[in-house]
């Protein structure tokens, strides 16, 4: 009894399921599918079919615009690796900026640290080519200070 009033149920199912489609243009212009239009518009049936489907969005560019269909699978495979390099390419100079970043603030405290000697008023020994050492006199301390600042103004920005 059960499977003939479920037989009985798909069957007339079926025959609503296959009511015709008709389309219209609405009064603010847009179009519309349905089985019932209002009373004077000018309709166009689709019979046998389903709903159209929804527009498909615009691509944002004119190259996947003149593709039509489905990725094939190299393609899903080509973009997937150029999505890859790219991101690695964008991984590395983010570590490349870091590490610029890095020696640029290393620079700055070590010209900062050689200017702070130099202004402190110690006397500043250095060695000379056959290993002797000497100290600066005023002059030469003078003119140590000056590139000194210079590498201050230079590295730390």
């Amino acid at each position: 009894m059960r499977k003939t009033l479920v037989v009985l149920l798909m069957t007339f199912a079926a025959g609503a399921a296959q009511a015709q489609i008709q389309c219209w243009t609405n009064k603010d212009g847009r179009r519309e599918c349905g089985d019932t239009p209002p009373p004077g518009a000018k309709v166009r049936e689709i019979s046998g079919a389903s709903a159209p489907a929804p527009a498909a969005p615009a691509a944002k560019d004119g190259a996947k615009s003149a593709k039509k269909g489905p990725l094939t699978p190299a393609e899903h495979e080509q973009a997937f690796r150029k999505r890859q390099i790219d991101s690695e390419k964008a991984r590395e100079k983010e570590d490349k900026e870091r590490a610029d970043t890095a020696a640029k603030a290393e620079n700055c405290a070590r010209a900062k640290e050689g200017l702070r000697a130099l202004q402190s008023g110690q006397r500043i020994a250095r060695t000379d080519e056959k290993g002797e050492r000497y100290y600066l006199d005023e002059a030469q301390s003078a003119a140590e200070a000056a590139k000194a600042q210079e590498m201050v103004s230079h590295w730390c920005k």
